[in-house]
């Protein structure tokens, strides 16, 4: 979905943007800040006459825990602990480790050329929106025009939005999150591109709070979402964790794919133990995306340290907070709960990313880069795709499986593992898989009857809490 804000806004305009025949997102102008704010969702007027047909049928006391629930309870923010997942190559690689061997072997990757080695597909018809959810940094419009010019692609249609007052705020200094900002813009586009030969269309979601802008982007009807940002789900705690996976099974209803990075701590995910999990990528409807060391010639798990459970290299684990393991993880090794990651591709800073950061070309990796290549993969694939995940993990034969390395606590095995899930992209066997007619029916109807059986579940619940 394309948005055309009004020119020249005055203080407080109100715009909208139809969603669908019930529902469209409104946005208010502020003057101060310089930007279009999120406002919320609002009902249309066949939406309102609905709503007053429900309400003749449904006991009082329940429609109002719904409103309720749906637009005044109170999320807890977890912007304090949550962090960008991007690194910086290590000045000198330790010899014999992985990291001199990318050196060697040709160092970090220009995106086009790293697409090229995962068979991406080329031609699609495209049309996916991808949504980039930002908690801090900024971005530049020349560093967009000095990227995407250096590798001969268009620059594509960058939209920011503000949630909560959140906005691009770009800061050169050497603690800023603009190279996470960079990264997830120019990874996203250029992965598009390649896949379609057109520019692609970014909607950046600044937030506080990552749930919140998964769901503003829900309702503006992206088609993909990445998320670069994360932490230890003892750092949520069970009501934020759980309150993210609730924002994630309404966007795979809605029809949009959400990506998030495994986290770049190891298995121990900076955590006081050996194995620690990230959250939103332990969220069962999130896919998890983690990272190998990809040089010309090699693939292995991404560890800049073998052996060391909190050094550099892909977070990776069994989740204690979803629980037990989903069914659709068939192959998977047994743990007490959901694995990640799901996917993996190109990760360790020593062969990763080339990109464009305050006019300069730096090299960046991290798990961060990982999921807006998938965003930017996916996006090309189509529109409204859904919950894909378990149709993923039905379909090994589309990825390399990572045989070679460990993350601290787990290692690589033949078959998913949780260093690198499924293993690397085949680009052109996932398009074959998911562009295919077929497919798209079931996989719609799937969806339609996942969001049926939530709902149902929702209203159970609110049911009983006021019976």
């Amino acid at each position: 979905m394309t948005m055309a804000f009004p020119a020249n806004p005055r203080d407080g305009q109100i715009y909208t943007q139809s969603i669908n025949e019930n529902r469209r997102s409104v946005y208010r102008y502020s003057a101060a800040d310089q930007a279009w704010l999120y406002v919320g969702v609002e009902e249309t007027a066949a939406a309102t006459g609905l709503r007053a047909e429900l309400d003749s049928a449904a006991a009082t006391g329940l429609r109002a825990a719904l409103h309720s629930y749906v637009h005044v309870a109170r999320r807890p923010n977890v912007r304090s602990v949550v962090k960008p997942y991007f690194k910086l190559p290590t000045a000198r690689p330790t010899a014999g480790r992985p990291g001199e061997r990318a050196v060697r072997d040709g160092g970090p990757w220009n995106v086009p050329d790293l697409c090229a080695a995962y068979s991406w597909p080329t031609g699609l018809a495209g049309g996916g929106v991808i949504a980039i959810v930002e908690l801090g940094g900024g971005w530049v419009q020349s560093d967009m025009d000095q990227f995407f010019a250096g590798i001969n692609q268009p620059v594509p249609q960058i939209t920011d939005v503000s949630v909560d007052g959140t906005k691009n705020t770009p800061d050169p200094g050497p603690n800023s999150a603009d190279g996470e900002v960079a990264l997830d813009i120019e990874v996203a586009g250029a992965a598009y591109y390649v896949a379609t030969g057109k520019p692609a269309t970014i909607r950046v979601y600044w937030a506080q709070d990552i749930a919140a802008a998964v769901r503003a982007a829900t309702a503006d009807g992206c088609d993909v979402c990445s998320i670069s940002w994360g932490a230890d789900e003892a750092n949520w705690g069970a009501q934020a964790g759980n309150d993210m996976e609730q924002a994630a099974v309404a966007a795979t209803a809605a029809g949009m794919v959400v990506f998030a990075a495994s986290g770049d701590n190891d298995s121990s995910d900076g955590g006081p133990t050996p194995a620690n999990i990230d959250l939103p990528s332990s969220a069962p409807h999130v896919i998890g995306c983690g990272g190998t060391s990809k040089t010309r010639t090699h693939e292995t798990v991404w560890n800049n340290d073998p052996g060391n459970a909190s050094g550099r290299g892909t977070g990776g684990g069994f989740s204690t907070l979803f629980q037990p393991m989903p069914p659709w993880q068939a192959g998977a090794p047994h743990g007490p709960g959901r694995m990640v990651p799901d996917v993996a591709a190109s990760a360790d800073p020593n062969t990763g990313y080339n990109i464009i950061l305050h006019s300069a070309q730096i090299a960046i990796g991290g798990t961060s880069a990982v999921a807006p290549l998938y965003a930017g993969l996916f996006a090309s694939f189509g529109t409204k795709l859904g919950f894909v995940t378990p149709e993923l993990w039905l379909n090994h034969l589309c990825f390399t499986a990572i045989t070679k390395g460990d993350n601290g606590a787990f290692r690589a095995r033949i078959g998913p593992d949780a260093c690198t899930g499924l293993g690397s992209p085949i680009g052109t066997k996932l398009a074959q898989l998911l562009t295919h007619p077929a497919a798209s029916g079931a996989r719609r109807a799937r969806d339609l009857e996942a969001e049926n059986e939530h709902l149902r579940a929702e209203i159970a619940r609110l049911a009983n809490l006021f019976a």
